[in-house]
């Protein structure tokens, strides 16, 4: 099984949410089912229907978290350098198209977030950036086209 970097805080947030699965959201909805059941007929109560249809999605939701915490593998920051991008790195580079200046943190799958501007390593972005040192240049192909890069800081930061 090939594991997946993952941050400390990344593992926690995904161990926090199974928890609340498992002992706030699959109570409740168990709840709800047997609140459906006792309207009568369940072959025509939608009610019923629906809180099934939630079981089947929070059981795969479940499964699908275990799976993550199994597969993943904790990487500490601490322990990475500021040389060259890797795994954990801010990378602050500016579009030299746009001329303008982004920063990501690149991080797991299981975490990238664009819209906080944390990508994962797996992305063509970041599998463009991995290994590259401040002062170079990277061309990425991505499904909004091509972009070109300066990588104009590496830094390792405590994130959230």
């Amino acid at each position: 099984m090939e594991k997946v970097p993952i941050t400390r805080p990344g593992f926690n947030k995904l161990k926090k949410e199974l928890d609340h699965l498992k002992r706030i959201a699959v109570p409740q909805n168990i709840r709800d089912i047997e609140e459906a059941r006792a309207h009568g007929d369940i072959s025509e109560n939608a009610e019923y229907e629906a809180a099934k249809e939630r079981q089947a999605f929070l059981q795969g939701k479940i499964q699908e978290i275990e799976n993550k915490l199994a597969t993943s593998t904790i990487i500490d920051p601490k322990d990475l350098t500021d040389e060259r991008v890797v795994f954990g790195s801010t990378v602050k580079m500016e579009d030299i198209i746009k001329e303008e200046i982004i920063e990501y943190l690149l991080v797991g799958p299981f975490e990238s977030d664009i819209e906080k501007n944390k990508i994962s390593v797996t992305s063509p972005i970041g599998k463009a950036l991995i290994g590259k040192e401040v002062g170079e240049e990277v061309s990425v192909k991505t499904p909004g086209g091509m972009r070109r890069f300066e990588i104009v800081d590496i830094s390792i930061k405590p994130h959230d």
